[in-house]
């Protein structure tokens, strides 16, 4: 796991499903850490190769945060973006 950079109080959050380039995984899972607003970066076993956690104020900040610095990134072939709307915890 690559820890993110982020420390923000709670907004919005999303988990970011990545299908990297072949033999592109593990590079890409330190890249995407080190972006603001990521918390962690996993890589992954699974039809997706990194699994991100972001943290955004809204949810315009979230797209942003995956179309301009998640999706345009060289190595990246393919996202899905899950928000999540309820979270187990108290």
């Amino acid at each position: 796991m690559a820890q993110g950079n982020s420390k923000m109080s709670k907004g919005v959050e999303a988990f970011i499903l990545i299908e990297a380039k072949a033999g592109k995984a593990l590079n890409v899972t330190r890249q995407v850490a080190k972006i603001k607003g990521v918390r962690a970066s996993y890589a992954v076993t699974g039809p997706y190769d990194i699994i991100v956690h972001v943290e955004a104020p809204d949810f315009k900040s979230i797209a942003q945060l995956v179309v301009a610095k998640i999706q345009g990134l060289a190595s990246i072939a393919r996202t899905i973006t899950c928000t999540v709307i309820e979270t187990g915890q108290p």
